[in-house]
């Protein structure tokens, strides 16, 4: 039996595919699904899709479109969660920043090049009229304990990341949020390597009905509030405010959103051309 390989980030966001695997929806259905980790997020997903280690990816929307534009071979099926992600946008609490313009210029602190952090700093930079060329400059830092070493060290200046996963910092006076950074766009997508769909369609249809059926009723499986505090390490209230504003979603991404979010990469320099939307999304 063919082991399907997801990937995703360790957040709150993906704990309907924890469920499914720790209650073995995957395995009554007769599939052999793997999950992997990815603590520091899209860069380091699409280069697992790249080098086919991973079949699937539940990644941001921006990251994947901006992969697949550069030669992924790799299609959207599905818009995962359709809210925005509100990226909190954050520096060390002893800082002398104490609003956005005064960290224009300055070094934002990003996993690596081409993920979330990467491009939603340039997403921040034109909210903020600032000029791209020389109001953005950049320090890699892996992941969110690198963020840590590398703003308290004085390394980097800022650091974006969403907002509830990094409130726990906040709270131990580790970091201060000084503002949010909402994904303009619905901001996690399903995507899948073009050759797993193609070996592998039916297995990846059940899996995606299996997780949809999960996330339709999402909210309403009992104490979900308690079980996403404990096993994130949020406080219950912060967990509650973050299930108000966060939809998840069963249907293909539309046309006008793909080519919103192509028409604002395009417009940054993120990406030097447009695909058309049959390049980038597939149905199943």
């Amino acid at each position: 039996m063919k082991t399907i390989h997801i990937g995703g980030v360790p957040e709150h966001f993906n704990l309907a595919w924890y469920l499914a695997l720790k209650q073995g929806y995957f395995k009554k259905a007769g599939l052999n699904v793997r999950w992997e980790d990815y603590p520091s997020g899209t860069g380091a997903m699409t280069k697992a899709l790249r080098k086919e280690e991973i079949d699937i990816a539940v990644i941001l929307t921006e990251g994947i479109i901006k992969d697949i534009v550069e030669g992924n071979p790799s299609k959207i099926i599905q818009t995962f969660v359709q809210t925005p992600l509100i990226w909190g946008i954050h520096v060390a609490n002893n800082s002398s920043f104490n609003t956005i313009d005064d960290i224009k210029g300055k070094k934002a602190a990003i996993s690596r090049y081409g993920s979330g952090s990467h491009l939603m700093a340039y997403i921040n930079a034109k909210n903020n009229n600032w000029n791209i060329e020389t109001d953005l400059q950049f320090e890699v830092i892996k992941n969110l304990e690198g963020a840590v070493e590398g703003l308290t060290q004085g390394k980097a200046d800022y650091f974006m990341w969403e907002k509830f996963m990094t409130k726990p910092l906040v709270d131990e006076g580790i970091f201060r949020r000084i503002g949010n950074c909402p994904t303009p766009w619905p901001c996690f997508v399903i995507a899948v390597r073009n050759e797993s769909l193609e070996l592998y369609k039916e297995e990846i249809i059940k899996i995606i009905k299996i997780i949809n059926n999960i996330t339709l009723n999402f909210k309403e499986i009992p104490n979900i509030d308690r079980l996403i505090a404990e096993r994130y390490s949020q406080k219950i209230e912060d967990v509650q405010e973050w299930l108000s504003l966060t939809e998840w979603s069963q249907e293909v991404v539309n046309e006008d959103t793909i080519d919103t979010i192509q028409n604002q990469l395009l417009a940054l320099n993120i990406i030097s051309k447009k695909l058309e939307y049959s390049k980038l999304v597939t149905l199943i």
